[in-house]
């Protein structure tokens, strides 16, 4: 199993500036210590997310790192032109030296798809137009045409390329069915979120129709059968188990805040079923649904084992350790931890 590290980059009240920093910092450490990689969320007109333009914090990061794989889980294709973002994925994979792994999806906030003058019904539509323009455009030769029912390009000049050729893998993270047999479908990469049984079904899903396609479009090396397959679990490590939760507590629970900010701005008391996202309420709650694993290195480890068996195996740990109001002295800890304590022997899970 390898691991990953995802991140909202969420509001935490500190400094927008102090945020970045601290961020650029903790990913450093993450590329010294051998992660496999940073994925980051796009989100709207939200406190969960301060980078909804993912790609510009990537910029940055790519500078300030060497070895650790770079990209977003999921950038919104619904949201903003495939020709731009044909642009934005070839300028960032050269700025990585080819370390960009592109996460796509649709957007599972209606209201900031509304935002955008989006309907949700139609994002789908949208969404799987764009990313077939936008595969066409990466794989293009001098120019670049496309007709689709919400996109057309003629005869476009193509002046960029990726680096990775010929293209950068290209992932999907689902919480539901129909995404997940899309995502198999097409080759991808994929990582399932939620509560344990919802997170199993959607893996469930997803290897079916992989294996009834046939394999990866892109497959990556270090992976059986060279497809990622992995879950995204909130992760804290510390010393002794009462230490990781007086971290993850309060944390976790900022973190849920910033998650049902927007349902609460609208008036919406819940719509789990509708947003196929958790329905806890407290801390208690995510640790019993399987979200969040805290603990000593030893109990970490031993979670971290059980849920890969209750999920019917994957071979990717997308970890989220530096979320809500955490400080970061108590994430950098975490991730030393982590890495030097519970990493190595999951190498051979």
């Amino acid at each position: 199993m390898k691991v990953g590290l995802f991140d909202h980059i969420e509001d935490a009240g500190r400094p927008l500036s102090t945020l970045f920093d601290e961020r650029l910092e903790f990913y450093a450490a993450a590329d010294r210590a051998g992660f496999y990689a940073v994925q980051l969320a796009e989100h709207h007109c939200s406190p969960i997310n301060m980078v909804p333009v993912p790609g510009v914090f990537l910029g940055a990061l790519a500078r300030e790192t060497s070895q650790i794989k770079i990209g977003t889980l999921v950038y919104l294709l619904t949201l903003t032109s495939p020709l731009k973002m044909i642009e934005e994925i070839c300028m960032l994979d050269h700025l990585s030296k080819g370390r960009l792994e592109v996460g796509v999806g649709r957007g599972v906030s209606p209201f900031e798809l509304n935002y955008h003058k989006i309907a949700f019904d139609d994002s789908r539509d949208i969404f799987i137009d764009a990313y077939q323009c936008i595969m066409a455009g990466l794989t293009a030769g001098e120019t670049f045409s496309y007709e689709g029912k919400h996109f057309t390009y003629k005869d476009v000049p193509i002046a960029l390329r990726p680096l990775q050729q010929p293209t950068p893998a290209f992932w999907y993270g689902s919480s539901n069915a129909t995404g997940s047999t899309w995502a198999g479908e097409h080759g991808m990469h994929f990582t399932a979120n939620g509560p344990t049984k919802m997170a199993r079904e959607n893996l469930d899903t997803f290897k079916a129709a992989l294996a009834k396609r046939g394999g990866p479009a892109n497959p990556k090396a270090g992976f059986p059968g060279g497809t990622v397959i992995g879950a995204l679990r909130e992760i804290v490590v510390a010393e002794t188990d009462a230490e990781a939760r007086r971290i993850a507590q309060p944390a976790a629970e900022f973190h849920l805040k910033n998650i049902n900010w927007l349902r609460g701005k609208h008036g919406y008391k819940d719509l789990t079923n509708r947003l196929r996202t958790p329905g806890a309420a407290t801390y208690d709650d995510l640790v019993a649904e399987g979200v969040v694993i805290a603990g000593s290195p030893e109990t970490v480890l031993k979670r971290i084992k059980e849920e890969s068996a209750a999920l019917g195996g994957i071979n990717y740990l997308l970890a989220y350790m530096f979320f809500g109001n955490m400080l970061l002295a108590d994430a950098l800890r975490s991730q030393q931890l982590f890495a030097q304590e519970v990493m190595p022997k999951l190498a051979k899970v």
